[in-house]
């Protein structure tokens, strides 16, 4: 079942990129949700009506979970759940058209089972199977290995480091002190598909929605990296929370440093 889905998902997600490449030709129709940053294009909506419409006609039992309404309510991941964010960096979509990724995990009774993450701009498509490793256009990732914040390069949104409503900037600030370098690229799939393929080496973010990380942590998970929220606990995949991903051994030192 997994490999057939597989094999559509990566028809379809091909597909629906092209799609959006198309759509660097039109006028886009931008519209705020919860603010002024958080933008949403008729792009991202007709993005998300084209996986479900494909979904529901060739897996009536499956359900839908989308970033843009269009999918089912659910209060739990019973079953086969499809967790869609049709355009993650909407932002960087609307001013750069580039740096911004469709974003798709599969779940059943609550378990990861297929993760893919296609930068549309770049033409690079990550994905990964459960147990079967994760891939890049194709090519074999290889196993994720151990490192040190000082050798490292951390993907954290300025914001955190700054006066916020989330979190005490001091606490976070140390990590930048100490770490090789920092970057933010303004999508959580981009940037969970840049530590699978050995680009970043940890990300951390205070408040993301299951869609912004459910293709990627499938991903991270098969190379051997580590996806948690803050405090080093699982991810509810039914609700916002705190997101840490990281190489292995960088996030048990990253933790003992938020803690203290």
């Amino acid at each position: 079942m997994w490999n057939e889905i597989d094999q559509h998902m990566q028809h379809w997600i091909r597909e629906a990129g092209e799609r959006i490449r198309d759509a660097f030709q039109t006028k886009l129709k931008i519209e705020t949700k919860s603010s002024p940053s958080d933008l949403v294009t008729n792009v991202d909506r007709e993005i998300e009506q084209f996986f479900i419409e494909r979904i529901r006609r060739t897996y009536p039992t499956h359900h839908v979970l989308g970033e843009e309404g269009f999918g089912d309510q659910l209060e739990a991941l019973d079953g086969t759940v499809w967790i869609i964010d049709p355009i993650d960096g909407t932002m960087n979509f609307v001013h750069q058209q580039r740096h911004f990724a469709i974003s798709v995990g599969v779940f059943h009774d609550g378990v990861g089972m297929l993760g893919y993450i296609y930068d549309v701009a770049f033409d690079e498509l990550y994905y990964a199977q459960k147990g079967k490793g994760a891939f890049l256009n194709g090519t074999p990732l290889p196993p994720l290995e151990k490192t040190t914040l000082d050798r490292s390069i951390i993907s954290l949104n300025a914001t955190w480091v700054t006066e916020n409503r989330r979190i005490d900037p001091h606490v976070l600030a140390p990590l930048v002190k100490k770490a090789r370098g920092t970057r933010s690229y303004g999508s959580a799939a981009l940037e969970m598909a840049y530590i699978a393929s050995g680009k970043l080496d940890a990300y951390i973010t205070l408040r993301l929605s299951p869609w912004d990380i459910a293709g990627g942590m499938v991903i991270v998970e098969e190379v051997g990296g580590v996806v948690t929220n803050l405090y080093g606990e699982p991810l509810n995949m039914i609700e916002k929370s705190s997101v840490f991903v990281s190489k292995p051994g960088l996030h048990e030192e990253i933790l003992a440093m938020i803690k203290r």
